[in-house]
């Protein structure tokens, strides 16, 4: 867990606290108008609410905006062991929902976050539904989908590997490198801050530990019967998850629109200026 001594820069800081939810102790970003209808906001893995800076400000014209470091990542503790996979993840961050008193109007989720944010809406409804932006709603194809998940296994069950892979990718070239092969290389503020999550431990264990437990097929092979109105936005640039796996997502769920964004990388919202706020409340049609 990142320490909470955060540079005085680190995006919204100062309206974020820890709360305890259950068996879970999350860093909470909430911003915007209290009395107006609120937005939950979730990052991917390896990311932290950070990552929304952009787009925070967009959304708290009009919503109550809600940004939590997910389980084990950034100031968020890793919690009770066993609850990284996808169901633990959505229902744990049900009950920081109850815990303050929210009810989302809708749920915006980026890679991983859109996945966790469809499971959410299969268990609770979301009036205005749920908006993906470049949702990592593929399996690894080949091989690497029977190795992947084992080897995240292994490395987070192995003692001092979060330790090895922080002295590996702690770097400023590596994160560079990393950035880069998302297709979005980013500005040197943003690329500080994930140097600073590379360089944690806890954050690196708590990534490690949400891949050895990530499966997605339950929740792929239900999409058709999802209701809830789902808006994907896919990146033409994105190097992490291809548009198709947005476009193919889509054409199989009965309330899905698909939005292609040209040029921009898996990290779109970190590198556009408004975030992509503006097309996410046309989604939601607040535009």
């Amino acid at each position: 867990m990142i320490p909470l001594d955060l540079p005085k820069d680190w995006p919204f800081k100062d309206t974020s606290r820890l709360l305890s939810a259950g068996r879970q102790r999350f860093w909470v970003i909430d911003t915007g108008p209290t009395d107006s209808p609120t937005l939950l906001l979730l990052h991917g893995t390896g990311a932290s609410g950070h990552s929304f800076r952009h787009t925070i400000p967009g959304l708290a014209k009009t919503f109550r905006v809600i940004v939590p470091d997910l389980q084990g990542h950034g100031c968020s503790a890793r919690g009770a062991t066993g609850r990284l996979g996808l169901d633990a993840m959505a229902a744990d961050l049900w009950t920081l929902c109850d815990e303050i008193s929210v009810q989302p109007q809708s749920i915006v989720g980026h890679s991983s976050g859109a996945v966790i944010a469809l499971r959410m809406a299969e268990l609770r409804p979301v009036p205005l539904g749920v908006v993906g932006l470049n949702a990592a709603l593929g399996e690894f194809e080949g091989a690497a989908g029977f190795l992947f998940p084992i080897i995240a296994r292994g490395l987070a069950s192995l003692p001092f590997t979060a330790s090895a892979a922080v002295a590996f990718f702690g770097r400023p070239a590596a994160v560079e490198r990393i950035l880069a092969g998302t297709g979005s290389p980013l500005d040197p503020a943003g690329r500080a801050m994930y140097l600073r999550l590379v360089r944690d431990v806890d954050h690196v264990n708590g990534t490690l530990g949400m891949m050895a437990q990530w499966r997605l097929q339950g929740l792929l092979s239900r999409l058709p019967a999802l209701e809830v109105p789902v808006c994907l936005i896919a990146s033409e640039g994105d190097r992490a998850v291809p548009p198709q796996v947005s476009a193919d997502a889509a054409a199989r769920m009965p309330k899905a629109r698909l939005h292609r964004v040209p040029h921009l990388g898996h990290l779109a919202h970190e590198e556009a200026e408004d975030g992509l706020s503006g097309l996410i409340l046309d989604c939601l049609g607040q535009g």
